[in-house]
């Protein structure tokens, strides 16, 4: 699995598009589960998943924060697994949203935090992790 990090129009679907020009693009729905985007892996097709902040959100009410990352974890090793059986190559898009200002609301803090955890999750699966700003790619990992 390959991840790409970045803020906000950082260039990280320049950078993926650039790099997968035939990955197939999957946005994460709200309330689904991470595996169910196993359905979207072709063999030998580049899986490109996106919309992870904004699915994060959309579980704030639906889980304990351990009960949650618990089932994204073992999400994440079944969907890598499944790719790795179908020589899928697995790009996940996420968002950095810890070097701004922290929120005042508690859920806001929460979001925050879960998409922390999510990130260090992936990049602990990841053979390789790419920081996009300002367009720049650099390798973290790999």
């Amino acid at each position: 699995m390959q991840l790409f990090i970045g803020g906000a129009c950082a260039g990280k679907r320049d950078a993926v598009t650039a790099r997968f020009p035939g990955a197939i693009w999957y946005r994460l729905a709200s309330v689904q589960r991470l595996e169910a985007s196993q359905q979207a892996l072709v063999a030998d097709t580049p899986l490109l998943i996106t919309g992870v902040f904004e699915w994060l959100e959309s579980a704030l009410e639906s889980a304990e924060n351990t009960a949650l990352r618990q089932q994204w974890q073992g999400d994440m090793t079944q969907l890598c697994l499944r790719a790795e059986e179908l020589q899928a190559p697995l790009i996940i898009i996420a968002s950095e949203v810890g070097r701004g200002i922290v929120p005042m609301q508690p859920e806001q803090r929460r979001l925050r935090d879960l998409n922390g955890w999510f990130v260090q999750d992936a990049t602990a699966q990841a053979d390789q992790v790419w920081y996009v700003r300002h367009g720049l790619v650099q390798a973290l990992k790999g």
